[in-house]
């Protein structure tokens, strides 16, 4: 289609000012006028429109999970009243929706605690004020955000912290509170409770935990953080001697020991995850760095900063490699050209080395738009952020930290997701480990008019287990003529749990195919049924 001509940009080529200022607007210029725009920053527009235009059908991936944290550790929905944090959620997941998130991860235990009915363990002050207060008037967050996510398609994942007993904040624990129970599972550091990972009968109650969330909620995913062993404070040291010279098991350095005891608990969570409902996925977000090239010349990466493996105790690439965890989201939150993290060189090493489960890098949103681009000053680094996601082979996903910067669309980043890089529907990653088998087909697929307009219809597929029962269906659109190719998320109109689409009836002068698969609980996908129609 030919473009209106207006005045020759630096290219040599036509541009209306209405692109121009769309693009103005997607890189927060838009208070500039593109009379007032020089030569260099008309220039990146251009490139940026010429990228956008270019990469957003083909790079569009079809199976990508696009998650977003709500960390309620911050205090955001403390002591509100019921309402208005269902109001205030619900309206940050329409936004996430329109965005192009298909998974959200919701954290539930903060501290020992509960944001949800628990038997075991208290109600958070994070949400009521007061631990081991009841929310009035009542509600269970953890079952109304399932509720909420699965009614947009999204993935929950349940978000706990393993092993912090008490933050710095919390001056009473209930009664019934792990730390007022059994004061000896726990060592107090830095203003700090924590989970002794020493102590057997610790961990073995932290997955009596998991396995009442996993049992009784109807989650997609279980999720830890980065706390393993606290993080260090200057001049203070983890009281856990007497611990290890009791009972080394075999370690000649304190170091190792503690990493074999954080590598127990990892085993035992996630047999313990999987042997309640094996679909459940049980993901892992650590800190950024592994190790230091300095501590590991051959598998560190050239950063120099804390680390997982010496510091945390955490030996992540052995949970990967190990298959213990089924995906690995590190925290990948600094800038490219850090320093002592650089962004470019973390993801490549990830990319590299734990490729043997799903990847998912972690993005600091407020950094990302508020650093400028390494090779163009006049823009944020977004576009380059995503350029090695599509370069990096291992890469399936992005967490976004955190939901409520995204909500904000700060530095113009959600719309950026909207409108480009997540214009289109994407199914989650595929995770033949658990299961590869797809479900069988919809049936009876037909559009009828009913009272509600022009609906297509189908009926549920044939499966009696959980691995072969269909939990969504997807509908794709094509052209008249047009080949029928579902590895094209362009084409998705819905991805639903429900057996009926609303057709866009128009006075049926147009001929369209309409495709319909169905998604089991891990996202395989069956063979299609098609039908056409004029709309």
């Amino acid at each position: 289609m030919p473009i209106k001509k207006g005045p020759k940009c630096c290219f040599g080529l036509f541009l209306c000012s209405k692109s121009c200022k769309k693009a103005a607007k997607i890189l927060n210029l838009q208070n500039q006028s593109i009379s007032e725009m020089n030569t260099s920053r008309l220039k990146t527009l251009l490139l940026f429109i010429f990228v956008a235009l270019t990469t957003s059908s083909v790079l569009a991936q079809k199976r990508e999970f696009r998650g977003a944290w709500i960390q309620t550790v911050n205090g955001q929905f403390q002591g509100l009243p019921t309402q208005v944090i269902q109001q205030k959620l619900s309206r940050q997941l329409d936004v996430l929706k329109a965005d192009g998130v298909n998974a959200i991860i919701f954290q539930v235990r903060p501290e020992c605690d509960a944001l949800y009915k628990s038997e075991l363990e208290p109600w958070s002050r994070y949400l009521t004020g007061q631990q081991g207060r009841e929310p009035q008037p009542y509600w269970d967050p953890l079952q109304w955000m399932i509720e909420q996510c699965h009614q947009r398609g999204m993935e929950l994942h349940a978000w706990i912290n393993p092993f912090r007993a008490k933050t710095k904040g919390t001056t009473m624990l209930a009664s019934n509170h792990v730390a007022s129970q059994h004061p000896e599972w726990t060592f107090p550091y830095d203003g700090q409770l924590i989970l002794n990972p020493a102590v057997k009968a610790a961990a073995d109650y932290t997955c009596k935990v998991v396995d009442d969330i996993v049992s009784r909620y109807d989650i997609d995913g279980l999720h830890i953080d980065d706390y393993f062993y606290p993080y260090p404070a200057i001049g203070k040291d983890i009281p856990d001697e007497t611990f290890y010279r009791t009972n080394p098991n075999g370690f000649k350095n304190i170091g190792d020991w503690r990493r074999d005891n954080v590598n127990h608990f990892i085993q035992q969570l996630a047999e313990t995850i999987h042997k309640c409902k094996p679909w459940v996925k049980f993901g892992v977000s650590p800190f950024g760095i592994y190790r230091n090239q300095r501590s590991d010349p051959n598998n560190g990466s050239a950063t120099n900063g804390l680390q997982n493996y010496d510091d945390l105790y955490a030996d992540v690439l052995l949970w990967v490699n190990n298959g213990w965890v089924d995906y690995c989201a590190p925290q990948l939150y600094w800038e490219i050209g850090n320093r002592a993290a650089d962004y470019k060189t973390l993801i490549q090493w990830w990319d590299k080395f734990a490729a043997y489960r799903p990847l998912y890098i972690g993005e600091d949103v407020n950094r990302t738009v508020k650093t400028a681009d390494v090779s163009n000053p006049n823009i944020n680094q977004m576009p380059a952020k995503y350029r090695l996601h599509q370069e990096a082979r291992h890469v399936k996903g992005t967490v976004l930290w955190y939901a409520q910067a995204v909500e904000d669309n700060v530095g113009n980043y959600g719309t950026v997701l909207r409108t480009s890089y997540w214009k289109y529907p994407a199914l989650q990653p595929l995770m033949p480990f658990i299961d590869n088998k797809r479900p069988k087909k919809p049936r009876k697929v037909k559009a009828v008019w009913t009272s509600d307009g022009y609906t297509l219809f189908w009926s549920v597929p044939r499966g009696k287990r959980w691995n072969d029962v269909a939990k969504q269906y997807v509908v794709y659109r094509f052209a008249d003529g047009e080949k029928v190719n579902t590895e094209d998320p362009s084409k998705i109109v819905a991805i639903t749990t429900d057996t009926y689409y609303k057709l866009p009836y128009d006075k049926g002068q147009e001929r369209f195919t309409y495709v319909v698969t169905a998604l089991d609980k891990m996202s395989n996908e069956s063979k299609t049924k098609k039908v056409k129609l004029r709309l």
